[in-house]
Order: C-alpha cells, then sequence, then structure tokens
C-alpha cells in the first residue's frame, strides 16, 4: 500500500468505564468515518490512570485479554469497521500483571499481544507495583497493507525499541500513552521532551510515528495531551496542544517514506559487530 489514512484519539477519562469505554467508541467511529484504517487510543483508557499511587485494589480490574471490556468493545468496533484498532489494558495472566496491548483487525480478529517491556517506578507513576515487564518481546503485524509496530508509553522514550520494530520491518510506529505532570517536580513540563523522544525516533529511522495521550486533571495530575502524528520527516501532519478532545486523521505516503529510508542509508551503514556495548548490563 502506497498510502494510508491513520488516526490518534486525545481525551479525558474518569472512573466510570462504560462510559470511558462508549466515548473512545464514538471517537474511533469518527476516525473511521474520516477514512482511517489504523485508530490508536490512549494507554488504559478503561478508566483514570491508576498507577499514580499503588492502591492493592487496583488488581481486582485486571482481566483476561478475551474477557477485558476494552479488549470487547474494540473487537465489536474492528469488526463493524474493517479497521485495526491496537487497544490497551489492565492485563490478568495467571497470578501476574502486564500493561499489554491487543493488535485488533477486521473481523474483531486479536492478531497479537504486546506487553509493556519498560515499566516506569517514580513518584505519579507507580507502575512496577502494578505490572510485570513484558515478556512478549517487542512486536509488529501485517494490517492495513502495512507493517504496524507498537510501544507502549515508557517504550517511547527508549530508541532501541524504535530500531527493533523497524529491523522487524515496521513501517509505521505507533505509541498508546498516558502521560502528564511530574508530582516530584512541579515546574518540569515533559511535553516538549515527549514529542521530540519520539520525532527523534522518527528521524533516525525514516519512519512516521502516531502518538495518542489522554488530558485532564486526575487526583491533582494533570495529563498534558499534544498527540501528534508525523511523517518519516519528523515534520508534524497533525496535532493536539494540551486541552483538545478529539480524533486527529492524516494521510501518509509509505511510498514516500519507503524511498527516503533507502536513500538516507541509516539501516544500509548499520555496524551491529559494535553495537555489543548496547547490551552489556554494567
Amino acid at each position: 500500500m502506497s498510502k494510508i489514512k491513520v488516526a490518534a484519539l486525545q481525551l479525558a477519562f474518569g472512573e466510570d468505564t462504560a462510559r470511558n469505554i462508549a466515548n473512545v467508541s464514538e471517537m474511533v467511529r469518527e476516525g473511521a468515518a474520516k477514512g482511517a484504517q489504523v485508530v490508536l487510543p490512549p494507554e488504559l483508557f478503561e478508566g483514570p490512570y491508576f498507577c499514580r499511587v499503588e492502591d492493592e485494589e487496583q488488581f481486582a480490574t485486571a482481566r483476561m485479554t478475551a474477557e477485558h471490556p476494552s479488549v470487547l468493545a474494540m473487537q465489536k468496533l474492528a469488526d463493524e469497521l474493517s479497521i485495526w484498532i491496537p487497544t490497551s489494558f489492565f492485563e490478568l495472566d495467571g497470578q501476574h500483571h502486564y500493561n499489554t496491548l491487543a493488535m485488533i483487525g477486521p473481523g474483531g480478529r486479536i492478531t497479537g499481544t504486546y506487553r509493556k517491556s519498560h515499566i516506569p517506578d517514580g513518584p505519579g507513576y507507580e507502575e512496577k507495583f502494578y505490572f510485570r515487564p513484558g515478556n512478549t518481546g517487542f512486536k509488529v503485524w501485517e494490517g492495513a497493507g502495512t507493517t504496524l509496530g507498537v510501544g507502549i508509553c515508557w517504550d517511547q522514550w527508549y530508541p532501541e525499541v524504535a530500531r527493533s520494530m523497524m529491523l522487524m520491518g515496521a513501517e509505521i510506529l505507533f505509541y498508546p500513552t498516558a502521560i502528564g505532570t511530574e508530582p516530584h517536580d512541579p515546574d518540569l513540563d515533559t511535553s516538549r521532551l515527549w514529542r521530540r523522544a519520539m520525532i527523534g525516533h522518527a528521524v533516525s529511522n525514516v519512519v512516521p510515528i502516531v502518538a495518542a495521550n489522554r488530558i485532564g486533571v486526575e487526583g491533582g495530575q494533570r495529563f498534558y495531551g499534544h498527540s501528534f502524528i508525523c511523517d518519516e520527516r519528523g515534520d508534524l501532519v497533525a496535532e493536539f496542544g494540551a486541552d483538545e478532545t478529539g480524533v486527529l486523521v492524516a494521510e501518509l505516503d509509505l511510498a514516500a517514506a519507503k524511498k527516503h529510508r533507502a536513500a538516507f542509508g541509516f539501516f544500509r551503514d548499520r555496524r551491529p559487530e559494535l553495537y555489543g556495548r548496547l547490551v552489556e548490563d554494567i
């Protein structure tokens, strides 16, 4: 496929799980109506970002993949609309808990899952209390006539994640996110850094990127939005600020991106034999 339309959703979430999923569903429909073949909701969209604090009651909200309400709702939509919906959710697997993404495609089929590899741990982002580090490895999927790569939130800060997915054949990278203010440093606004990190992946891998974040204030923590879609040059082709609710839609030229990627020579000139230090834990 030469060109593809993609969408990123930005919205706030409250305590009512059914309402949150209904709001996301309405926006997924809007994205599909505008021609999007892949629609990306934010991370853990079934409710507030519960990882702000350590609360053992939250473990009761985890569900197995086939039983999670977010997954079930997006399966129904993907079937009805014949689109792809990378769906983030709180997964229960036996005694283990993961921050997981189900790649849901036309027909409502789950083509696979990815478990978040990098788990943050700090004020306002106490994820290590809830989630085991992912054990799936990085994943890409054949879908919408191309190859889709997905990292989850904290994964987006690591160049190794983007490069790994590219080496697996990804042609677009998607990052569902829940990120906002830093409780330990109220003066630190990471929204600029957040965008720059991912735009850096776009430039150094010559690949379009789609990022979806939440907005709103939850327990005193403000989620700063700034969802965006950029092309393989890192140029923003659709973007929101800190407060907008809505659906970003953009058409991406994958044939042009592939041509530019080859011309830049970043993958031609790699020297893997020199990179051993990257995987030494010392």
